[in-house]
């Protein structure tokens, strides 16, 4: 059987990479705000792969972007910032902390029985360290502490949940979508008017009523949209190949046409169902 390699051989293989003397002249050129690019990357192929339920290959997506963590310690080491030991270090404690039902007397190996834990203590008790932890870092404020650099979709729904855990929300979910009908007429008043700017924030405001109806359906809205543009990817290859199977291209086709075909592919999709 061949050996198999340890995160302290892939430690190892990252000082290589970043040996001035004989590394990788792309590796040395690297810093932290260049890769974080491919940290993005590499996390949205870790979740396509999940979505897709492609297992088969998911280990070497979820190395991909350990790969990245590998890389951000190297940094960190050699800037005498931090190192993996260290970010290790820093969860395990941070865990240890935030599961106070697991580990009761706040040590590794601190034990209780399952039966012991209940949820809605556990839950409120989460929400309570987190805000100790926001409070230590001097971040007052309820909405303090949400990275600005999240996806604007994922980063609306954190703030809409950090403002629901204090009872800013509402009701239920037709709340929300009477918000959105009111969103959609302020949107219409906004383009007949002509004011870009106007409809620019209206647009934005649709999108977070959109989020905060999706956030009340338990529906994780970056997931429903990455699902709706395989969705939309799908049925408009079905259009391409059937124009194709006529030879000719989208372009070359009236609208009606295009709107004809793609009656005909959702058809198809849901006939297949």
């Amino acid at each position: 059987m061949a050996e198999k390699y340890s995160v302290n051989d892939l430690l190892y293989l990252m000082g290589r990479l970043r040996d001035p003397d004989g590394g990788c002249p792309w590796d040395l050129k690297q810093d932290f705000a260049s890769i974080v690019p491919s940290t993005i990357e590499e996390a949205y192929e870790v979740a396509e792969a999940i979505e897709a339920g492609d297992f088969e290959h998911l280990p070497e997506e979820l190395g991909d972007l350990l790969f990245q963590v590998i890389f951000y310690a190297q940094l960190g080491r050699e800037g005498e910032l931090f190192d993996f030991d260290g970010i290790v270090d820093t969860l395990v404690r941070k865990l240890i902390r935030r599961h106070p039902h697991v580990f009761p007397e706040g040590e590794l190996r601190g034990w209780r029985a399952a039966h012991a834990v209940d949820e809605t203590e556990v839950k409120r008790n989460w929400e309570a360290i987190k805000a100790s932890e926001r409070g230590a870092r001097g971040e007052a404020g309820v909405l303090d502490g949400v990275a600005r650099n999240l996806p604007a979709m994922t980063r609306a729904a954190k703030l809409q949940k950090r403002a629901a855990g204090i009872g800013f929300d509402w009701p239920s979910a037709d709340g929300v979508l009477d918000k959105i009908e009111e969103e959609i007429a302020e949107l219409r008043a906004a383009m007949a008017s002509g004011n870009e700017a106007h409809a620019r924030e209206e647009v934005g405001d649709l999108l977070f009523s959109c989020i905060n109806a999706a956030r009340h359906l338990r529906v994780d809205p970056e997931r429903a949209l990455r699902d709706c543009n395989r969705k939309f990817e799908r049925r408009f290859g079905a259009v391409e190949a059937a124009l194709a199977a006529e030879g000719r291209g989208p372009a070359e086709a009236s609208l009606a046409e295009l709107d004809a075909l793609w009656v005909r592919a959702k058809e198809a999709e849901r006939g297949a169902d």
